[in-house]
């Protein structure tokens, strides 16, 4: 099984040629969330650890959890409001956003005793890295994890507005990278971390993938650097389309059985070629259509 822990909030996206007053539709979302969905609509036995509010927007995103072959025994309910982030859509299909998280219920997250049986890899990632006191909880798994030996994957997908401190954000990123099989980062994550990523290598991951949008997307291991292009589709925007990568990354990787350090560092160039190919069709179907929609298994075959 793949553990996705992490956020569950629901994401305000701008129907599209209506300026910047367009109406707002509520899709469910989150980068944790995202991530899990996609996973389940891959086939791959898939739970979540997060907190969700007993509001109507949480019961909306257990449904969508469920829809999607996703367990839910895991998730916490709680009373508090469900986070909401509102997008607003660049012409090239990119999306900014404004969050309202103050006291809501996936903050409050407290992490559990003990991990979901048959846990073979976690995947953390986002605003569940930053808002506390969910932050160190969903950290505490983190070491945790990797200390048993579960595969552990981290994509920050940062969120500037959500961090007050940047300094202290990148030096909790490092301490983090020691317990981190299987990093995912953006360029724009890159640029705003100012660091070189192949300097992260030392500091614990197998592999450091990084993606550029339609400059497609790379894997930096101790063996070298593989690359792949982006599958060309008409954008309809970007929303979830890292968490995509997320998903069909863990994924792909599974079935090359290279859910661990040591297997994942010495995969080789072709392996990681179709890897990295996966992903980059995975996310083309995302970017295709509006909000956070991941492909199913079937979308990807032949």
């Amino acid at each position: 099984m793949i553990v996705v822990a992490g956020e569950a909030l629901i994401d305000l996206v701008p129907q599209p040629g209506h300026g910047p007053l367009a109406p707002l539709t509520p899709r469910r979302g989150g980068g944790p969330y995202n991530t899990a969905v996609a996973l389940g609509r891959l086939g791959q036995r898939t739970a979540l650890l997060s907190r969700i509010s007993n509001d109507m927007y949480g019961d909306a995103l257990v449904a969508g959890l469920r829809a999607a072959g996703v367990d839910v025994s895991h998730v916490q309910r709680g009373p508090e409001p469900t986070s909401l982030a509102a997008a607003v859509l660049a012409p090239d299909g990119s999306a900014r956003y404004t969050f309202y998280v103050e006291g809501t219920a996936d903050r409050l997250f407290t992490a559990p005793a003990r991990l979901p049986d048959g846990t073979r890899a976690m995947s953390f990632g986002t605003c569940s890295l930053v808002l506390e006191p969910g932050a160190s909880a969903y950290e505490e798994l983190l070491h945790r994890a990797h200390a048993r030996g579960v595969c552990t994957a981290l994509d920050p997908n940062i969120r500037p507005g959500l961090i007050p401190d940047p300094d202290a954000y990148r030096a909790r990123l490092r301490s983090r990278l020691a317990s981190t099989t299987l990093l995912k980062v953006s360029q724009e994550d890159l640029e705003w971390l100012g660091e070189d990523p192949r300097l992260w290598l030392e500091c614990g991951p197998a592999a450091v993938v990084v993606t550029r949008g339609g400059a497609g997307l790379s894997v930096l291991t101790r063996a070298g650097e593989v690359s792949v292009p982006a599958v060309r589709v008409p954008v309809t925007d970007t929303i979830g389309a890292g968490d995509t990568v997320n998903a069909a990354l863990l994924h792909r990787l599974c079935a090359h059985e290279a859910l661990d350090g040591t297997t994942m560092a010495a995969l080789g160039r072709d392996q990681w070629r179709d890897v990295l190919r996966f992903a980059a069709r995975a996310a083309a179907v995302t970017v295709s259509r509006a909000g956070a929609e991941p492909p199913y298994a079937h979308e990807l075959t032949g």
